[in-house]
């Protein structure tokens, strides 16, 4: 069986650029997880992607399951795009990296729709202290390996503000993502207000 990450790295690259940083963490009983920074400079204002690398060696399986299957289920890595230069953003490499071991860890199957709650701050002084996982496609294109094993998907992450993760508890991903498109939400503002909610 081919080792699946250096693919994956390969087509974050040919995505993203060459990373300018990198970090890795590695939790009591998970693989190493790693999260890779791309600066976007060609933007205006400049964008900077925090990338995770290692979610994806393992295929996540059903909690339910009695056991997990070694080569069948959804693989996928984490992107998070903020503007740079507005906070230090760069401390959310270790939360990003528990996001990206929590199917491990926790056994659940991360995919678009869901939420991930950190319970702390992304990064020192965010509103956010959890995520929307957005559609895939956009930015990394999925990533196809060889049968049987599923393709790797690279899930945005969109921050939410505890407001807004509540009101997405009890209307639903959509009706948030609608209310963002609305008001014109910047989700890459890293230091953006809640959007409007009543």
């Amino acid at each position: 069986m081919a080792d699946v990450l250096p693919l994956v790295e390969a087509r974050l690259r040919t995505a993203l650029g060459e990373p300018d940083a990198r970090a890795g963490v590695t939790f009591l009983g998970t693989d190493r997880i790693e999260v890779l920074r791309f600066q976007d400079i060609g933007q205006e204002p400049a964008v900077v992607r925090y990338a995770t690398l290692g979610m994806s060696a393992q295929p996540m399986s059903d909690p339910t399951a009695v056991l997990a299957d070694p080569v069948k289920g959804p693989r996928a890595e984490l992107i998070l795009s903020v503007r740079s230069g507005v906070v230090d953003t760069d401390k959310v490499l270790r939360p990003l990296a528990v996001l990206a071991a929590s199917p491990q860890v926790e056994g659940v199957i991360v995919a678009p729709g869901a939420s991930l709650d950190i319970g702390e701050p992304l990064w020192p002084g965010a509103p956010f202290t959890s995520v929307l996982v957005a559609e895939p496609g956009g930015l990394v294109e999925d990533l196809e390996l060889d049968e049987p094993l599923d393709p790797v998907r690279f899930l945005p992450l969109l921050p939410m503000t505890p407001n807004e993760a509540a009101w997405k508890r009890v209307h639903g991903a959509q009706a948030l993502q609608e209310r963002w498109l609305t008001n014109g939400t910047d989700l890459r503002d890293p230091s953006r207000k809640s959007v409007p909610l009543d």
